[in-house]
């Protein structure tokens, strides 16, 4: 029964390879903590790592904690356009003054707070889905007026499995080992900009889940050179905030990408902020020559050192 269902599966992904999303630009997560709607595409493997520093004070406890991290990721396209398999974590080290009057006292922790193992399956592109529309032959008006179907998003779900290998003092006690971690994530496309949102629901089978939800909105000012600002809400009985969070990107190349960011976010308990700089980098092995083709989307070629823009596009997210 096993191997029937396994079978399936591969033939089910296999037919549905015509709705390519492959991209001749990298199309990376960073440098927002949300995740884009599309794959990488069949067979291309993309690292995005980064480091951070930040500084965390509570008015409450009394600390003032500063913080030194990486986080990193791997993403790889199998055996279809529309599935991904990845792998997000982060490491990081704290160093926390605690001031209590004349009493002072300092104290480090450092571990990884989070190892995600998961998989991403777009479940529905508008752009392949939808018929065409037909452009009006009696009306220019009509032809350039706002289009409701462009609200429409593409959609993907998202499976994981947080872990962790040992005593780990950024979990509570009590906390599994292993944690599942869901997500539906939508993006819609507009010319140069992008808009991606995530609902999350984390560790939802341990005492004190998470729930996020994440709203990001890219504007790609040139071909190279984007912006980005997000807006993240976490709730759960061990913290909840408001974060904020902008930055910015540069391609160098079409599988080469830098980016910069700041975190800062709405109360005191604590008052965070934060600053992060990192890579994206493609191994690209895609063998099919079909690029993602989205309305209002331009494709992009790369040439003798440069993108030459096709239509009227947009690439990073």
């Amino acid at each position: 029964m096993l191997k029937k269902t396994v079978f399936f599966l591969i033939i089910f992904f296999l037919g549905l390879q015509t709705k390519a999303q492959y991209t001749e630009t990298i199309n990376s997560n960073r440098p927002g903590e949300s995740q884009g709607a599309f794959a990488v595409g069949k067979n291309v493997l993309q690292l995005e790592a980064g480091g951070f520093l930040g500084n965390n004070n509570h008015s409450l406890f009394y600390t003032d904690t500063d913080i030194l991290g990486a986080s990193y990721g791997l993403r790889f396209g199998f055996l279809t356009e529309i599935l991904e398999l990845n792998f997000f974590g982060s490491f990081q080290h704290e160093q926390t003054l605690l001031s209590r009057g004349v009493i002072e006292e300092e104290y480090e922790r450092a571990n990884f707070p989070q190892n995600t193992i998961g998989a991403k399956f777009l479940v529905f592109d508008p752009n392949k889905s939808l018929e065409d529309v037909k452009p009006n032959l009696y009306s220019w008006k009509a032809n350039q007026g706002f289009k409701w179907r462009t609200l429409i998003p593409a959609l993907s779900v998202y499976a994981g499995a947080n872990f962790s290998w040992w005593d780990n003092p950024y979990m509570y006690e009590g906390e599994s080992g292993i944690s599942p971690k869901v997500a539906i994530i939508t993006q819609n496309n507009w010319g140069r900009w992008v808009l991606v949102l995530n609902l999350i629901a984390d560790k939802f089978t341990e005492e004190y889940p998470t729930y996020a939800g994440i709203a990001t909105l890219t504007h790609a000012i040139t071909p190279r050179f984007a912006v980005f600002g997000e807006y993240q809400g976490l709730v759960s009985d061990i913290y909840a905030d408001d974060l904020f969070r902008g930055g910015a990107a540069y391609l160098f190349g079409k599988d080469f990408q830098l980016d910069i960011s700041g975190l800062i976010n709405a109360k005191d308990t604590p008052s965070r902020w934060q600053v992060a700089a990192g890579i994206s980098y493609r191994l690209d092995m895609h063998q099919d020559e079909e690029y993602i083709e989205e309305e209002g989307k331009s494709r992009m070629r790369y040439e003798d050192g440069d993108f030459i823009e096709k239509n009227d596009g947009d690439e990073l997210n």
